[in-house]
């Protein structure tokens, strides 16, 4: 309870951090401060994600037993992620004047200039930090301690938020800059208790340990999979900057608000399920049992994420409003922002369930089917993404539209092969089931809709923050409201997934509540 109450309150701070900037910051400024962290995300995504929770946690959990066995193997894991950090922030470093220019083409000179400053400054002053402190999380995760862990990114984002108050009137757009910087070193400084509380003990050197030839063969097809997502991520930078000022930062808020319920819902069901589907395909448990669960999970991620989907796009505006309604962030950016957010939305069930499908074929030890339809769907992302600006020349929310259709058609045929390879998963059951969702949504957010538009300005003076707040927290309820109550009346059996967590969790408090008598 304590770690998802700090992972809540990461994403507030996270959101905070971005209000706070649409406050100090115009929408061209933020191209500037986005676009800085192209190069730098791409470095850090290639080197450390999925690398600490797939292949260097484990590794440190096999040698956490022997001091000089596990101080040697991931001394000499860390040391070569390290080697390989320095080699490529020299080899970025000097020749950002040429690969800016070639990321942003549609963006000025001085646009140019200020990015290549920035981004040379994020790769000397913030990456280190960043590498060396995410290192210390997966310590800390290998040992079961999680609460540092969980506060150095809040910590992070508060430092953020803290420099841009109070440097801008003098740095001004350097001062989130630094404050990311500082922000790094805090992040790396705050987890450094975690190696007192280990096995490990750092040392200089780099062997060719077994753990150091696990990890790298297990590394390695993790970081092609990731080099693919991220030249689909940059593509989409470079052709924002043909879309005028402003069209990066509204991609890039509406696909970051668009992610937090997929992060919460998709890919925490995603890495739950892993072990356990892993366990069963080991125990060559393939049976109508392993069927069930995958379907069953589908439609229950299917039922959580539909309703959610449909809220962000009838509350698009007043959602935007509230997480980056900040000064500067203007009525333009707020509307072009929200139509991006809703053309995003549209495959937010399927995005929902991808993080679980490919943990499907995770379980049963098949990487490259996965692999192979991200490539496949990326280059349709691609595809549509070029027709939509140069050939029909729409605008920002186009791009949004094509990742939408490409994830569709990602997870789609993720679903498809993997019913093939169990030979038949149920479908009219799911096809059934799904449709009632999405019926039940639609009617619930038409009436939401419509109690929306009352609310506002009758009830609820919204040109106030809070009021916003409140607007939607109402709305909200009165959707999810009817939402259940027709899912009740459908006969949807995913409606009782909800009973059986409260009576769980209300099993639970009685037993926090007997341990804690006892303990008194």
């Amino acid at each position: 309870m304590l770690l998802s109450f700090m992972i809540v309150m990461t994403s507030l701070f996270g959101f905070l951090r971005y209000r706070i900037l649409a406050g100090y910051f115009n929408k061209e400024e933020l191209d500037i401060f986005f676009a800085s962290f192209r190069i730098p995300d791409l470095i850090f995504e290639i080197l450390i994600t999925g690398a600490l929770t797939s292949t260097f946690i484990p590794i440190y959990v096999k040698y956490k037993n022997n001091k000089k066995e596990l101080s040697e193997n991931v001394s000499s894991i860390i040391n070569l992620i390290f080697i390989l950090l320095t080699v490529f922030v020299v080899i970025v470093s000097l020749f950002l004047n040429q690969i800016i220019p070639a990321l942003t083409p549609g963006y000025d000179l001085i646009k140019m200039e200020k990015i290549i400053s920035f981004s040379r400054l994020l790769l000397l002053g913030q990456l280190p930090f960043f590498v060396l402190g995410n290192f210390l999380t997966g310590i800390g995760q290998a040992n079961k301690i999680f609460f540092l862990s969980a506060l150095a990114p809040i910590i992070y984002n508060l430092t953020i938020i803290l420099t841009t108050i109070f440097l801008y009137q003098s740095l001004f757009l350097l001062a989130p800059i630094w404050g990311v910087v500082i922000g790094a070193f805090f992040l790396f400084v705050i987890q450094l208790p975690l190696l007192f509380n280990s096995n490990f003990t750092y040392q200089f050197i780099l062997k060719k340990t077994k753990g150091l030839v696990e990890f790298t063969k297990l590394v390695v097809p993790r970081a092609f999979t990731v080099i693919v997502a991220q030249i689909d991520a940059t593509i989409d930078l470079t052709l924002t900057t043909f879309l005028g000022s402003g069209a990066y930062t509204v991609f890039y808020l509406a696909q970051h608000l668009q992610l937090l319920p997929v992060s919460v819902i998709g890919i925490a069901f995603g890495q739950a399920s892993l072990p356990y589907l892993t366990e069963m395909f080991q125990e060559k448990k393939i049976s109508e049992e392993f069927k069930k669960i995958i379907t069953d999970s589908l439609l229950n991620l299917f039922y959580l994420t539909i309703p959610i989907s449909f809220f962000f796009i009838f509350a698009r505006t007043p959602l935007v409003r509230l997480f980056f309604g900040g000064q500067k962030f203007d009525w333009e950016a707020t509307v072009s922002t929200a139509v991006t957010l809703s053309y995003f939305s549209i495959s937010l069930p399927f995005h929902g369930c991808y993080y679980f499908l490919t943990r499907c074929f995770y379980s049963m030890q098949d990487s490259r089917t996965p692999f192979y339809i991200s490539v496949f769907s990326i280059l349709i992302n691609t595809v549509l993404s070029l027709l939509s600006i140069f050939i029909f020349h729409l605008p920002v929310w186009a791009l949004a539209l094509s990742f939408s259709v490409s994830m569709i058609i990602n997870s789609s045929l993720l679903f498809i092969i993997i019913s093939f390879k169990l030979q038949g998963l149920g479908l009219k059951e799911i096809f059934v089931d799904i449709g009632k969702m999405f019926f039940s949504a639609f009617l619930s957010a038409f009436v939401s809709y419509f109690s929306m538009k009352f609310l506002d300005g009758l009830i609820f003076d919204t040109s106030r923050t809070i009021n916003v707040f409140f607007l939607l927290s109402t709305v909200a309820l009165i959707h999810f409201a009817i939402y259940l109550f027709l899912s009740w009346l459908f006969n949807l059996k995913e409606i009782y997934l909800l009973t059986s967590l409260i009576l769980k969790l209300k099993e639970y408090q009685k037993k926090f509540t007997e341990i804690y008598i006892q303990y008194e």
